[in-house]
């Protein structure tokens, strides 16, 4: 169609971007500041794990051996001395002291022998780990089944898992391989035992967490870190039947760390990722408490090393925990109440 020109007026200009009449443009917008701060770093861990995995050097051992050796030398001389000069001048005295050596005595041996069993229920459970891995390697039967009669006779004296020997008895003559018998061993007998040691690494997470959160002070939080992680190391050991004992405690507690020193590079990425990155989000609004939820997601990674070193068998058709997990429902503890069905 012909259009009229002479009546279309003058042409207009342009329209300018500036004018006051126009609505905002979202590209003048100016650039949202992403932010350089670092990811917070968990300092305290860090610390607790250079205290507790580090081993001393030959001379160190060699020095506090001979320190302890002598000192209990030295003690043991002079409380035979002290007593020798009470027997002498106050017999009764004398006697009192000599009774209260002794009760010393058989305490310091009973405790000794709690060691000792300890240790030795620890190597059991070292002991059936390798084997479930041969009898995994190679497809053995009869090697998992004396796996299988080993877990049993370490269970048998917990009466709470009654009903699950008796599943697993009437279970296992229909499995025909070493992967099936051991599955169904780990089914019945570690699963319950699998959800404890949840909740435990649940309640020390959350300790870490709140308490490096919540105290200001420089070394009461690695304090209370240390003893939160060496309680659930223990407490680790208790649930799959290994009740290390006060110096036990300390030397599982080095495994675990060299554990997971050992095994952090391959398997500290996919599940610890999303932690430190809601750890850089929190620490935007404050960097105690992002250092508390790296601290605690580092918590129950050592919780999960752990598990793999107390456990007597690895985890087969169980599922594996998971930091990301883990963390969540313990910082939901914060807020709820922890008697939760597991």
């Amino acid at each position: 169609m012909p259009l009229d020109e002479a009546g279309a007026g003058p042409a207009r200009p342009p329209r300018s971007e500036t004018r006051a009449d126009d609505p905002p443009n979202p590209a003048d917008a100016p650039a949202i500041d992403e932010g350089t701060a670092p990811l917070p770093q968990p300092r305290t861990m860090q610390m607790v794990a250079r205290l507790v995995g580090r081993p001393p050097s030959r001379l160190t051992r060699l020095f506090l051996n001979a320190g302890a050796a002598l000192f209990t030398f030295l003690l043991g001389v002079m409380a035979l001395d002290f007593i020798n000069g009470l027997l002498t001048r106050y017999p009764l005295l004398g006697w009192v002291a000599v009774t209260l050596f002794a009760i010393f005595t058989v305490a310091a041996l009973g405790m000794a022998l709690r060691e000792w069993r300890a240790w030795r229920r620890m190597a059991r459970i070292d002991a059936l780990q390798r084997q479930a891995g041969a009898a995994l390697a190679q497809d053995s039967l009869e090697q998992a089944r004396a796996v299988t009669d080993g877990l049993v006779a370490l269970y048998a004296k917990r009466p709470e898992m009654e009903w699950q020997r008796q599943r697993l008895a009437e279970r296992r003559a229909e499995t025909f391989d070493a992967q099936t018998l051991l599955t169904l061993a780990e089914a019945e007998l570690l699963a319950n035992l699998d959800q404890q040691a949840r909740r435990e690494i649940e309640a020390a997470a959350r300790t870490v967490a709140a308490t490096t959160a919540l105290i200001p002070l420089a070394l009461a939080d690695v304090a209370a870190a240390l003893a939160a992680n060496l309680r659930m190391i223990r407490r680790m050991a208790e649930i799959y039947g290994g009740r290390a004992g006060a110096v036990g405690g300390w030397r599982l507690a080095r495994t675990v760390m060299t554990h997971l020193i050992a095994t952090g590079a391959v398997a500290a990425g996919d599940d610890l990722i999303q932690t430190v990155a809601g750890g850089g989000m929190l620490a935007k609004l404050s960097r105690r408490f992002g250092e508390g939820l790296v601290n605690g997601a580092l918590t129950a990674r050592v919780g999960i090393a752990a598990m793999e070193v107390c456990r007597p068998l690895p985890f087969l058709a169980q599922p594996r925990p998971r930091v990301g997990n883990l963390v969540s429902r313990a910082l939901k503890g914060l807020f709820t109440s922890d008697d939760r069905a597991a």
